[in-house]
């Protein structure tokens, strides 16, 4: 399926810094909870599937490419706000995508 360049600027991306990052037991796959900061645009709640890849403070204050215009996803008890980004590598790892420097929270991605 081709995607036209109306369908992608459909799509609301943000550069997010992750402000708190807890255990998510209850989800399916080993993930935390994430409340990410986008400046003017208020803190979200992401659920990322990252656990076995990513320790905890390593998260703390790194920045995120984030979808924030998807509707919430419920994931187990927990109200998933917004998309995390990650490329997903070939044996499963994900790898979160970031900018290459020092990003305005809330900057869109174009």
């Amino acid at each position: 399926m081709t995607a036209t360049l109306d369908d992608f600027r459909k799509i609301e991306m943000r550069v997010g810094r992750i402000v708190a990052v807890d255990d998510f037991p209850e989800a399916r796959n080993p993930s935390y909870k994430l409340m990410i900061d986008f400046g003017p645009h208020g803190t979200r709640k992401s659920s990322a599937a990252v656990r076995q890849w990513y320790d905890k403070r390593a998260l703390l204050g790194r920045l995120v490419v984030c979808v924030t215009n998807f509707p919430s996803r419920r994931i187990a008890t927990f109200d998933s706000e917004v998309l995390t980004l990650g490329a997903i590598q070939a044996d499963g790892r994900v790898v979160l995508l970031e900018p290459d420097r020092d990003a305005e929270l809330g900057s869109p991605i174009g």
